[in-house]
């Protein structure tokens, strides 16, 4: 059994050795060969390449009005009616029905201060006065036995009946139950007016809106001192603040230089930094007559033609001065991009839309031209980032490297 395990570790003479080396060198060849392609073949992939540096282009949404837009100005917007609402009397408060964002109505008791005292004056102001009723009734009804006695007094003199030292008595009554009448009569009319005072003595306890608005800013609590004064280091001149948001204009400032482009009456187009993605219809109401000389800019005041809740006082704003009044379907935004990102691939558009860090050829199919932008009816979506130039040195599947501004 040993003599076989050695006879089969002989060496195989057949094979020779010259016959093995050429076959490796083949092997190495072929395989050199396919690095060499498979290198090439990701060189023209752009695996290999080195990245190009490119400037994008975000494509965006933009307005139609942009093309016949004049003049822009930025400003705020400003409720033009407005009121700190107090009490006219100092006193405690003692109810608060609102707060901030509440919406009252005109004339809406939005607060009560203490009134025990107005109460007691009102009681006492309606007692007299019911005394004053009840003496006019009782002089009332002596003048008319007066009168009825005069009379009597009178006829008996002319038919020498009574003497006349009785006449005089009865003529002397008469006329002091004349004057009990006048005298009562005033009375009551001094009891009602102050009656009328404490009544309204006790609606100055009542705080109430002057105009239909919305509360802005709540300026005192339930305990507190209110004054029409505020003289006092706790005291709270002010209840609350309101505004009327139907009043809502935007203050902008338009330079001194710009005026001769803007009168009363013109369109505009408003947007609201809190709100990129919409614009509101507005009109110039005024150009305040008197310039700012720090700034040498003029205010101009533009109203909003459609109400929005979302629209607040003090939020910043930016006005678009229009040549003309803006049509239905220029008031929704479109999607475009600059021209010059554009280019001709076999009679159609496209562009190198940006992903990753790869410039990919993607077909557009472009609409009017807006400005010095182009409208682009699909392909691309606003927000997109695509490649401005150099576009002769990029292909599809290019790797690229954003310059940086």
């Amino acid at each position: 059994m040993a003599d076989e395990d050695l006879s089969k570790l002989k060496i195989d003479k057949s094979v020779s050795p010259a016959r093995m080396g050429r076959h490796r060198k083949l092997l190495y060849w072929v395989g050199a060969l396919l690095v060499v392609v498979l290198t090439g073949f990701l060189y023209f992939q752009g695996v290999f390449s080195p990245a190009v540096q490119v400037e994008v282009f975000s494509v965006a949404k933009i307005y139609p009005s942009q093309a016949f837009t004049l003049l822009n100005a930025s400003g705020y917007v400003v409720a033009q009616r407005k009121a700190a609402v107090a009490s006219k009397v100092t006193g405690r408060l003692i109810s608060l029905s609102v707060e901030e964002g509440s919406r009252v109505k005109k004339n809406e008791v939005i607060a009560r201060m203490e009134n025990e005292d107005a109460l007691a004056s009102r009681d006492q102001a309606e007692a007299n006065l019911n005394v004053a009723h009840y003496n006019l009734e009782q002089v009332r009804a002596e003048l008319q036995d007066a009168t009825l006695s005069f009379n009597r007094y009178k006829d008996l003199l002319d038919k020498g009946f009574v003497a006349k030292a009785d006449y005089d008595a009865s003529e002397a009554r008469y006329k002091k139950a004349i004057a009990a009448v006048a005298a009562a009569e005033a009375a009551v009319k001094a009891n009602a007016a102050a009656l009328q005072g404490a009544k309204v003595m006790i609606e100055y306890s009542l705080i109430r809106a002057p105009f239909d608005a919305v509360v802005l800013t709540k300026n005192a609590d339930i305990g507190d001192i209110v004054t029409p004064i505020g003289a006092s280091a706790n005291a709270k001149a002010a209840v609350v603040t309101i505004a009327d948001m139907s009043s809502l204009q935007v203050e902008a400032d338009v330079s001194e230089s710009n005026l001769r482009q803007i009168k009363v009456g013109q369109p505009c187009e408003i947007q609201l930094d809190a709100l990129p993605d919409l614009r509101f219809r507005g009109v110039i109401h005024m150009i305040v007559p008197t310039a700012d000389r720090s700034k040498a800019t003029v205010m101009v005041k533009v109203r909003f033609i459609d109400n929005d809740q979302r629209i607040l006082p003090e939020m910043s704003a930016k006005v678009a001065f229009l040549s003309r009044p803006t049509k239905p379907e220029e008031q929704k935004p479109l999607t475009a991009l600059n021209p010059a990102a554009l280019l001709t691939r076999n009679g159609k558009k496209a562009v190198f839309l940006i992903k990753g860090d790869q410039a990919v050829e993607t077909p557009v199919t472009p609409g009017e031209q807006i400005g010095d932008m182009i409208e682009v009816l699909s392909g691309v979506n606003a927000g997109d980032k695509i490649v401005l130039k150099p576009l002769n040195k990029i292909k599809n599947g290019s790797k690229i490297k954003v310059l940086e501004k």
